[in-house]
């Protein structure tokens, strides 16, 4: 009686938590809706695909998973999509048999998805996480594993692919200093969410141990290592002439360039400034700023016209275009996909979000290519990452805006120690390698027994 009594009391509370979750998520959906529909808005392209993210699908998509056993990887947005187009052709080589259905969030991902992935494979917006949106999707696609790359928690998907017994894998997993209290905090929410996983590959040991502390069976955590060392390579961006784009905006030959890149609001600005004082050492200085979401294009450039830059915007300069040498002060990247292209470029990088707004990105693109990178102190989303550059002297982290400009007049006075930057970096990368083929095959060795055995 005591045993029907707790199976009664844990049913009441997992229907409890789903019920309390579906009356607050619509009101929190509607209240942050229109931010978001903004941003769809400003990125363009939204109304292509709109209706998949409530789980409505056109024939096309309809036709293309009928009957068949597909594998569903989801990634957000553009950093995910690199990870996750790397990790399908992983796979597809370990396995040919294999097929695979890959889901984004943005716009920007959903270029990226059809850009670098073959038409085989089928690509979709993810569902908002409203139950019956989850469920539409689910019903049609009917995955039999669906892989989630870095941190992805809906609920309501989670709670329906558990029901309908669907394994799941989270990859390349880790957990932000920010998200960590507050997974913490509401545990009776996220705790059986992180339970259901049947595997999840830790980018390190300490995520790893925040995985288990949040709910993931440590029997099923394992530590795979950092995708992003074996994705981070030119290849990954757009073929791009760079030199020849410099020529035609009459950049002189032997400029050094500072690359700003996926810089955030205020970033800007602090570069400006920061530009401006080092023209007077550097006067054949020139600065590319490559904005983390290219519709604040409009906001850089005000920024920048607030110092007196001289700009062009990337998106508008065509065949056609031509400025003198040296009229241009700046090169403001409004495009998607080139970023690496530039870094390869750069003198010297500067790596955003890491001064004046918190989180960080992905320093291991510069660092792949050899380049002289320096960061801020806010790098909490890549904080193992950034950890392991500082500890093997392969960056420099500043404090802040001031002590930057000092850095950066030292490296461009130096040669010899940016080369010794980019040298280390580009070893420390190669030490860390390695994640990407570890991953696929753990997703391989527990994919369910008739997939793995059509992959044979």
């Amino acid at each position: 009686m005591k045993k029907i009594l707790l199976i009664l009391i844990v049913k009441w509370k997992i229907q409890a938590v789903r019920t309390l979750y579906n009356l607050l998520f619509p009101i929190l959906f509607a209240l942050s809706s229109p931010y978001y529909f903004l941003r769809l808005w400003r990125r363009g392209g939204w109304k292509n695909g709109f209706t998949q993210r409530f789980g409505f699908y056109n024939d096309d998509i309809k036709k293309c998973v009928a009957g068949k056993n597909f594998i569903w990887l989801h990634a957000v947005s553009v950093g995910e999509i690199n990870l996750c187009v790397e990790l399908v052709r992983t796979l597809e080589s370990l396995s040919p048999q294999l097929r695979f259905l890959v889901s984004t969030t943005t716009t920007t991902g959903m270029d990226e998805l059809r850009k670098k992935l073959p038409d085989h494979i089928a690509k979709i917006y993810y569902p908002v996480d409203f139950w019956h949106c989850a469920r539409r999707a689910l019903d049609l696609i009917n995955p039999r594993a669906v892989i989630f790359v870095e941190a992805e928690i809906w609920p309501n998907f989670i709670w329906q692919a558990t029901d309908r017994h669907i394994p799941l894998f989270l990859v390349n997993a880790r957990i932000s200093d920010r998200s960590y209290p507050r997974y913490l905090k509401f545990a009776f929410l996220f705790r059986k969410l992180f339970g259901s996983f049947t595997v999840v590959g830790a980018q390190s040991e300490d995520y790893a141990a925040r995985l288990i502390n949040v709910g993931c069976q440590p029997e099923k955590v394992e530590v795979t290592g950092n995708i992003k060392f074996d994705t981070a390579k030119i290849g990954n961006g757009k073929s791009l002439d760079i030199a020849g784009l410099f020529a035609q905006i009459g950049v002189l030959h032997d400029a050094q360039i500072l690359v700003g890149g996926s810089t955030h609001n205020g970033e800007e600005l602090m570069l400006a400034k920061i530009f401006q004082n080092l023209r007077e050492h550097f006067p054949r200085l020139f600065l590319v700023v490559v904005p983390r979401h290219f519709e604040r294009a409009r906001d850089v450039s005000l920024a920048l016209e607030k110092c007196g830059i001289k700009f062009a915007f990337r998106s508008k300069i065509t065949p056609a275009t031509k400025f003198d040498a040296g009229m241009l002060d700046c090169l403001i990247v409004d495009t998607t996909g080139e970023l690496m292209n530039f870094y390869q470029t750069a003198t010297v990088v500067f790596v955003g979000k890491s001064i004046s707004a918190k989180g960080g990105q992905n320093p291991i693109e510069p660092a792949a290519i050899g380049r002289a990178t320096v960061f801020g102190p806010n790098m909490q989303n890549f904080s193992d990452v950034a950890n392991i550059f500082v500890r093997g002297n392969g960056v420099v982290q500043v404090r802040d805006a001031k002590e930057l400009e000092h850095v950066l007049i030292e490296l461009f006075n130096n040669a010899d120690r940016r080369s010794e930057l980019g040298a280390t970096a580009q070893a420390i990368v190669r030490e860390n390698q390695g994640a990407l083929l570890r991953t696929a095959k753990l997703i391989l060795q527990r994919i369910p027994e008739d997939l793995a055995g059509q992959s044979e």
